[in-house]
């Protein structure tokens, strides 16, 4: 029986952070066994709000070290560039053709990057869901991972895709959702998502004394006052941490003794420091040695680019049978 297809990408958008990781390329590391996967590095939405040209290549480059770097395997998966598979922005045209202005309008995605870009509110910010939507679509992935704050953007899709069907007839499958084993980690003001824009994160590369000293001053309960106060941590975003990187046993001494006050917020940040700093090693070393040898990961990205336009271009032309537009193919 053949595996179900997933696809999930991610923006080059610069270093990673443990948000990314845990919310995402961790997740796909683990699904590369039971699935057929394709991870893009989707620099076309990369290109929707102001960026520095010279920067780009960098940060494709980059991102890439950073999927090797976490663990996501080439000889399992396939690994694209998203500009190297330039039927990605086709079927993103063709999907504009049925997606009503008014669907994309209540996106919340649009609405925060019109309020963060007042100056360059563009007709790819608007789009942006529908080239995502392509993304998926264009490989008929049965499923994509996300984290719960891409859950809109994956019903667009579903509702693009049911459109499509219904005018033209049956080509995509409808995507399900696969969801993490571990909460969204918020930045370290405990209270926004964790973003390169707002300075909140710890990044994959941060070394052990950035590491401790940013935890040293992150947000926990603000209830709690003084060390003997009882903690609450179901509301402390350390806490989430600690889910995502702390064993089991720790992990519930840790809820125990925080709600009895027998530790204090700076001893639980600090476990939780040296477990982070302990499971980010071998990822650090993994980008130092990727970053001596970025021949190898540029080879990476083309072949599973070119690997990806085998699938893509079947689905294109269904498509286009489907729309008419093969009167001469």
């Amino acid at each position: 029986m053949a595996k179900q297809r997933i696809f999930s990408g991610t923006q080059p958008s610069g270093r990673l952070h443990i948000g990314n990781y845990v919310g995402a390329i961790r997740n796909w590391v683990g699904l590369e066994d039971d699935y057929d996967c394709v991870w893009g590095i989707v620099d076309y939405h990369a290109i929707s709000v102001a960026y520095d040209p010279h920067e780009m290549p960098k940060r494709i480059l980059e991102c890439a070290i950073n999927y090797l770097a976490c663990g996501l395997d080439p000889n399992k998966a396939i690994i694209m560039l998203q500009s190297l598979v330039p039927e990605h922005v086709e079927l993103g045209w063709i999907l504009d053709s049925v997606t009503p202005v008014s669907w994309l309008l209540r996106v919340p995605s649009f609405k925060e990057k019109r309020l963060q870009n007042p100056k360059n509110v563009n007709m790819a910010m608007l789009s942006y869901p529908v080239l995502m939507a392509s993304d998926i679509l264009i490989y008929k992935a049965d499923a994509v991972p996300v984290g719960e704050d891409q859950l809109p953007h994956l019903e667009l899709t579903r509702e693009i895709a049911r459109r499509f069907n219904g005018i033209y007839g049956d080509v995509f499958p409808e995507p399900k959702e696969i969801l993490g084993p571990v909460p969204e980690i918020l930045g370290l003001d405990g209270t926004r998502k964790m973003s390169k824009s707002l300075d909140n994160c710890v990044y994959l590369d941060d070394e052990p004394g950035v590491i401790e000293k940013k935890l040293s001053t992150a947000t926990t309960d603000t209830n709690r006052k003084r060390r003997t106060d009882p903690g609450n941590p179901d509301v402390c975003n350390i806490f989430t941490m600690h889910k995502a990187f702390s064993k089991k046993e720790e992990l519930e001494r840790i809820n125990k003794e925080c709600r009895t006050a027998e530790i204090g917020c700076l001893d639980c940040k600090a476990i939780v420091a040296k477990n982070l700093i302990e499971a980010l090693k071998p990822i650090r070393e993994k980008q130092r040695e990727l970053w001596g040898n970025t021949e190898k990961v540029k080879k990476v990205l083309l072949l599973g680019s070119d690997r990806a336009r085998v699938i893509v271009r079947q689905t294109l032309a269904e498509v286009h049978k489907k729309m008419g537009l093969d009167s001469l193919r």
